[in-house]
């Protein structure tokens, strides 16, 4: 809600006032809701996210959000206090949350790369989630903690990073979300549109318009000057597979020991690595349950008849989507594709980012 006094000058008590123009947004609303019902009718049940998927995605990004706006709020306060301004700094301190809702009714939290984001990081959380748990000993235990446990400190360091990253973000799917969780492309993006939308709502509590404007300018860049995205749980795990430089003969095994741990952002970090793709590029093939791309990037990958079918078992019970007979009947076909062949069929995702996205607004991502 807008503390902007300007807009109660209108001749109507404050409440009438409001009432008139809540009344004159349900148009934009009906609007809205009558073009999500349209999409969500025409959408197959296979690209229809679940409902806990939904939830999960919906917590996250609500947890972000809420983290952003907590920071940017906080401080540019203290800047207000601290330059006369008391009153625009208490409206930032107290008045309720005000940012998700702002950006999501904006359509910002559709932007297709920070949606990108989000789809994939709840979507390793939740396929972490449904891994089955396989069973560990004393004199065998998971292999994470084998890491932790390694002779090499720094292989040992890595690990122990990656196990303090997937805790956080284990805690934060339904949850509040740790600082510096999120790519440094999507924190600028997020940061801004929170300093936006803070402005939208509360820069009418000041009367000098500049130093508000200054303060939460300042409180952005401080939140993006500290924001350190080496603290995430994806990079944490490219950084521990980097220390590990894995040989082809361990790969395998490491992948099938990764979904025994339930840890497929190792398992992804692990394969990118194998086939020289990025971490996001993998990302989304593995949460993706209808996509055979995943088994061809195992050939790539040079695994064995085996590996592939243990790998795909595990993936085919953790994933709603994934049939595993289609999968039993798919794997004389997966195995009679070469890994050049599959290497091959896999050359647009080595192209940069950039390019594949100009490619396919010149309709020439073939």
């Amino acid at each position: 809600m807008s503390i902007d006094r300007g807009d109660m000058n209108d001749g109507f008590p404050a409440d009438a006032s409001r009432l008139l123009a809540r009344g004159a947004a349900d148009d934009v609303r009906a609007r809205r809701r009558l073009a999500a019902a349209t999409a969500d009718l025409h959408l197959s049940e296979a690209d229809r996210l679940d409902d806990r998927y939904r939830s999960a995605l919906h917590h996250m990004i609500a947890g972000l959000c809420a983290l952003v706006e907590r920071d940017l709020r906080q401080f540019a306060a203290r800047l207000l206090v601290s330059r006369g301004l008391p009153e625009p700094a208490l409206a930032l301190s107290e008045a309720a949350p005000v940012v998700f809702a702002a950006l999501r009714d904006a359509g910002l939290i559709g932007d297709p790369a920070f949606m990108r984001a989000m789809l994939g990081r709840t979507g390793l959380a939740l396929l972490a989630e449904r891994l089955p748990v396989a069973a560990t000993t004393a004199e065998r235990p998971s292999l994470l903690v084998r890491l932790v446990e390694h002779r090499d400190g720094v292989v040992a360091a890595a690990a122990s990073a990656l196990m303090a990253a997937d805790a956080r973000r284990r805690d934060a799917i339904d949850g509040a979300a740790p600082r510096n969780d999120i790519a440094a492309e999507q924190q600028h993006q997020l940061v801004w549109w929170t300093a936006a939308a803070l402005h939208r709502a509360f820069a009418g509590a000041s009367d000098d318009r500049s130093a508000f404007d200054r303060a939460l300018t300042e409180a952005a860049e401080r939140a993006l000057a500290v924001h350190d995205e080496g603290e995430r749980a994806e990079a944490a795990a490219m950084r521990l597979v980097a220390m590990l430089a894995p040989q082809p003969s361990e790969r395998g095994e490491l992948l099938c020991e990764a979904l025994a741990d339930r840890r497929p952002g190792l398992f992804v970090a692990l394969l990118a690595q194998a086939i020289g793709l990025g971490f996001d590029s993998v990302r989304d093939v593995l949460i993706d349950p209808e996509s055979d791309r995943l088994w061809i990037m195992l050939r790539a990958a040079a695994l064995d008849r085996e590996t592939i079918a243990r790998l795909g078992l595990a993936l085919c019970e953790a994933a709603p989507g994934r049939d595993v007979e289609a999968f039993a009947d798919q794997l004389d076909a997966i195995m009679a594709v070469t890994p050049a062949a599959a290497e091959a069929a896999l050359a647009p995702l080595y192209r940069h980012a950039d390019l594949r996205a100009a490619m396919d607004v010149l309709g020439a991502g073939a």
